[in-house]
């Protein structure tokens, strides 16, 4: 069930479809997928996560929709966790990081903190999204519309022709049939070509994989999903995954 653009890592239980984690290859290069929504590139020590929709919550609440204000502090003890695994040299956040342009002055104190101790020592960069279009203030890091580093180029949309991509922007989520029910998880869409990564924000919600915007992107459906699952990896060929 597997790609040609993915190999074992660690396999647990012994599963053919069952990853611990997955090194996706993309355009020659190695990705270490992680069950947590983040790709590791140990060759050039960078992380790169997608769409954390920072603030999201504070957003929600200024229209009158009240939410529990924690997804900021939650997203980042995460990610926390894992750059301290990782030891990064460079993390990439591929935009939409904030999910409007004043999430950044509404950070908490305690949130800026933690994102400042993550920072420290490595180079941080900021990926421009459609939530966020703009340079931030205070935050740290270099703010970039595109990275080109090796092979691969990393920006927020994915395009129609890229390879070596590495983009975030569609949430992309798997759905497949289980033990007589659905059960749909967010999860890495990849092929040779080209990886687009799932949402890491803790109210962000997915795109169903087959979902005709994932067509302008992968021209046919030979792609993986790679679903995450609490410790582990399923990869799903993307046509035996079902439409919603």
């Amino acid at each position: 069930m597997t790609s040609a653009a993915a190999r074992m890592q660690t396999v647990e239980p012994r599963d053919s479809a069952v990853e611990a984690r997955c090194v996706i290859a993309v355009a020659g290069a190695e990705l270490v997928a992680d069950p947590a929504g983040v790709l590791f590139w140990p060759e050039q020590g960078v992380l790169a996560v997608a769409d954390l929709h920072l603030e999201k919550g504070s957003s929600f609440a200024r229209r009158g929709v009240l939410l529990p204000p924690y997804d900021t502090a939650a997203t980042l003890a995460r990610l926390a966790e894992l750059v301290a695994r990782y030891a990064p040299r460079t993390v990439i956040a591929l935009g939409d990081s904030f999910h409007d342009g004043g999430g950044p002055a509404r950070l908490a104190d305690t949130d800026r903190a933690s994102l400042k101790s993550m920072q420290r020592g490595r180079d941080w960069i900021w990926i421009m999204g459609n939530h966020d279009p703009e340079p931030a203030d205070d935050i740290g890091g270099r703010f970039l519309d595109t990275l080109s580093v090796g092979t691969l180029t990393f920006r927020h949309e994915p395009t129609e022709t890229g390879k070596g991509e590495i983009a975030g922007h569609l949430h992309p989520v798997a759905r497949v049939a289980r033990r007589g029910r659905s059960v749909s998880r967010r999860c890495f869409a990849s092929d040779d070509n080209r990886t687009v990564m799932p949402a890491f924000g803790a109210y962000t919600g997915g795109l169903n994989v087959r979902d005709r915007a994932f067509a302008n992107v992968f021209t046919t459906l030979a792609f993986t999903a790679h679903m995450m699952g609490e410790r582990r990896l399923y990869a799903v060929a993307a046509r035996q995954c079902l439409p919603d």
